[in-house]
């Protein structure tokens, strides 16, 4: 399975994106301000340029898997061997202060915030964990 996250509206505190599963639209989403990194910058350029809680993760190809969130008593997907930074998720939240680098899945019905976010990131969520049982490598592409 190919998720793939591209980048369409890059404001002072947060950034828009349109998610996509095996190229066919899914949602939108909501990160952090996007600071321009990528996964060909070394991790001392990624750390110089990083605030944390406060930036998007650098663009690039990621595996996804499944990850426990405690806080949360629930399943997410987690991207993997991200540069500069730990514990990625995908989930449920509203503005960019719900982010902390994370992306958040709903609709961007308002300006800066997400809508039916819980719903999208549960289906999301088995959407992932579906194509996992099935044997396949999910990957996340973000541009």
């Amino acid at each position: 399975m190919e998720l793939e996250l591209k980048r369409i509206a890059r404001k002072e505190r947060y950034t828009i994106g349109r998610l996509s599963v095996d190229g066919t639209y899914f949602c939108d989403t909501l990160e952090d301000t996007d600071r321009g990194l990528s996964d060909s910058m070394t991790l001392e350029e990624v750390k110089a340029r990083k605030v944390f809680s406060q930036t998007a993760i650098p663009t690039g190809t990621y595996t996804v898997g499944i990850h426990y969130w405690v806080k949360h008593r629930r399943n997410v997907p987690i991207l993997n061997g991200v540069k500069g930074f730990s514990g990625i998720l995908i989930h449920a939240g509203c503005t960019h202060e719900d982010t902390m680098g994370c992306i958040l899945v709903g609709r961007n019905s308002e300006v800066g915030r997400l809508t039916n976010s819980y719903s999208v990131s549960k289906a999301l969520t088995s959407l992932v964990r579906a194509a996992m049982v099935k044997g396949e490598k999910v990957t996340i592409k973000i541009s």
